[in-house]
């Protein structure tokens, strides 16, 4: 039976629809906003998925090319293969706010799958994506502690708008993905240009006030479509052994998370489990497992005790406390721009190439094809984190935390038209004990300037943590790996002194308050100052030159009547210069070149090309010029490439001349001087004038 649900979103509909398609998934709904049409189904399996301790829930989100009607951009013209980066960071923006959302002792596969089917290019399809999400696990067999719903946040002219259309976007100096239940936040995403910490808390509880009619449509859909929910049996649960493990491994992990050094902290963690299971094995053979499982939880309670009791974290440091830093810049000699930011445990090393417009990002999408002059890639390295893996291409994480970093720094690079030059930043994580996304951002912002890149000011950023008992909360700032690992928040802020530039937030718990978000982002404000100050002692603004190693840029204007002249019949022209100056050139129809040449010495040569080809001939001027063309009223002359003039047989000696043969041929070369351009631009040529002149006077 077909169901429905509308409301009125800023002057446009806002429906969903179910049990009209994809009725064999465990539930699926159609969301259609404007013109753009999210399908999103889930399906769960029947059996359990045995020996994990974990949910299996994987979420895929397409972009169906047709849907833009457009053709796929592949050789095979298929939608098919690799998800591409804007798919894969959807997905995950799915995926973070639902994960906490389902039973702890859920472990039956989930799989959900967003598909855009049309997209009128103005109204995006993350945020309904993630809607359609919570709607089918809503009417499906699956238990979930839901609904939630997410709504973009924009401002423009001072005004918060909901779900500003992606015109409305390029106007609007903040663009946030909010996500919430009924009482509170559950995920940010997104960012600004400078947004103080007061209107960035304005922003988010806007947008959850806005995703509130968002629940209700749930709600009455789920009352007029769901299905009952599976019934899933409380696990069983072994209270002697627990208390037994609890008695043997509580002194041995006392030191545990006493422990500063990660890596020492690592290893009497794993004697610690292993003792455990050899004291209990006689007693509990074969339950090593299980044993296992107890030692985690009784360190997470533990660690979460210290916190909220003794005001004590695992390094001893105090809540606002931001571990040691040190920055070193220009550690790469070859490279354009280098920099080496630690911070404790966690150290990138930061890495900046500057190009030309060629090596521009090409990014194929449904809503056309997108130019990226600005790229920020992100690697995290196995031995990062001291272990041995197969290498592969990046993962879902690396492409989150180099879109989050990428986010950050994009307010403060300068626009192409100031800086000419592309810009690739590549994060190499060298050693990762938390905030390593962040220690990306500090290290590319030191890499941009010591490359020379003018950005707006220098860029910092610090991950944010919180325990909460429901009673009391610990805001942590600076978070080691084992502290998000533990505790109920992980809140990413970045920013200049004047604003912050980007965050992301992902709970564990129901949502958080005005009054938990506001604390974490003055206590983050707190932190992104200190490893600002920290960062300016390294390199304080960016160096007044670019890398000699890197390309030369060079940028002029000629008149458009001069383009055809430049590039020539069939770009033959253009295309000698490059080839004989190793040397890009582009021309634009406004007259506008930019030649990019690999060093100073190709881009002189390629430049005096195009001044020699697309000089203007000057009266009283010699010019050494071949002859092109014989008539019988005189020869036509190349003064210079692409320029042409003509020697009128009265023009061609101080004696009569009967024919022009008898004096030039073609291909001749011949000392002329002109002595006209008419307002036509024809240009009357003399040799005559030219007797007597030598080549020496030809400049």
């Amino acid at each position: 039976m077909i169901k429905t649900t509308s409301i009125d979103n800023n002057g446009r509909t806002l429906h969903i629809e179910t049990g009209r398609i994809a009725k064999q998934a465990s539930g699926s709904v159609v969301v259609t906003f404007g013109e753009t049409v999210v399908l999103v189904t889930v399906v769960s399996t029947d059996e359990v998925r045995e020996g994990i301790d974990f949910l299996p829930l994987t979420v895929e989100y397409k972009e169906m090319s047709y849907a833009g009607g457009r053709f796929p951009g592949n050789y095979f013209r298929r939608d098919m293969g690799r998800p591409g980066e804007k798919e894969t960071l959807t997905a995950r923006l799915i995926d973070r706010p639902l994960r906490p959302l389902f039973p702890d002792n859920y472990h039956y596969e989930i799989q959900l799958i967003a598909s855009v089917l049309s997209s009128d290019k103005e109204n995006e399809a993350d945020v309904l994506a993630i809607l359609g999400a919570s709607a089918a696990l809503e009417v499906s067999d699956i238990p979930f502690k839901g609904p939630i719903a997410a709504v973009r946040v924009g401002r423009i002219d001072g005004e918060f708008v909901t779900n500003p259309t992606r015109t409305q976007q390029e106007n609007s100096d903040i663009n946030l993905i909010v996500a919430g239940n009924r009482s509170a936040v559950v995920m940010v995403e997104g960012g600004g240009e400078f947004v103080s910490e007061a209107d960035m808390i304005e922003a988010i509880f806007y947008g959850h006030e806005a995703l509130q009619p968002m629940l209700d449509m749930q709600e009455e859909l789920k009352k007029d479509a769901g299905k009952p929910k599976r019934e899933i049996p409380d696990p069983e649960k072994d209270e002697e052994l627990e208390a037994k493990v609890t008695g043997v491994a509580t002194p041995l992990l006392q030191e545990v998370i006493s422990t500063a050094d990660k890596m020492l902290r690592q290893k009497n963690r794993a004697d610690t489990i292993a003792s455990t299971i050899e004291t209990l094995s006689a007693e509990y053979e074969g339950r090593g497992s299980e044993i296992r499982e107890f030692v985690h939880d009784l360190e997470k309670k533990m660690v979460r005790k210290m916190i909220l009791e003794e005001d004590r974290r695992m390094d001893g440091r105090s809540f606002t406390e931001i571990r040691p830093i040190d920055c070193v810049v220009g550690i790469l000699p070859r490279v354009h721009g280098s920099a080496l930011f630690t911070r404790g445990e966690t150290q990138a090393m930061v890495l900046t190439t500057l190009g030309t417009g060629m090596d521009e990002q090409r990014i194929d999408t449904i809503y056309g094809n997108e130019f990226r002059n600005f790229i920020l890639h992100y690697n995290f390295p196995p031995y990062s984190v001291g272990e041995a893996k197969r290498l592969g291409g990046p993962s879902r994480r690396e492409l989150g935390h180099g879109a989050l970093a990428r986010r950050a720094l994009l307010p403060v690079v300068p626009e192409k038209e100031e800086f000419q030059y592309a810009v690739r930043v590549v994060s190499e994580i060298l050693e990762s004990n938390g905030s390593s996304s962040m220690a990306s951002v500090c290290g590319g912002s030191l890499s941009l300037m010591d490359a020379g890149v003018p950005i707006k000011g220098a860029v910092a950023g610090v991950a944010m943590g919180l325990v909460s008992d429901g009673r009391k909360i610990a805001v942590l700032t600076d978070i080691l790996g084992d502290e998000d690992h533990y505790g109920d928040m992980d809140f990413k802020v970045t920013g200049t002194r004047d604003g912050i530039t980007a965050l992301q937030m992902d709970i564990k718990i129901d949502g958080v308050t005005r009054e938990v978000m506001h604390k974490a982002l003055e206590q983050a404000r707190t932190g992104r100052l200190f490893i600002l100050d920290r960062m300016a002692e390294a390199i304080s603004r960016p160096r007044s030159n670019v890398s000699e190693y890197a390309p030369v840029i060079t940028t002029m204007r000629i008149k458009t009547e001069k383009i055809k002249v430049l590039i020539g019949p069939g770009g033959k022209v253009i295309r000698e210069i490059s080839a004989k100056s190793d040397s890009n050139i582009n021309v634009d129809d406004d007259g506008n070149v930019i030649v990019s040449s690999p060093d100073e010495e190709a881009a002189k040569v390629a430049i005096e090309m195009i001044n020699d080809i697309l000089q203007e001939a000057e009266v009283g001027k010699l010019y050494n010029g071949t002859v092109r063309k014989i008539m019988d009223f005189g020869a036509f002359v190349e003064i210079f490439p692409g320029t042409d003039g003509l020697i009128h047989i009265s023009q061609l000696d101080k004696e009569r001349v009967n024919k022009v043969t008898d004096i030039l041929k073609e291909g001749d070369e011949v000392l002329v001087k002109v002595i006209d351009v008419d307002r036509n631009g024809k240009i009357a040529l003399s040799r005559k004038a030219a007797l007597g002149e030598s080549l020496a006077d030809v400049s």
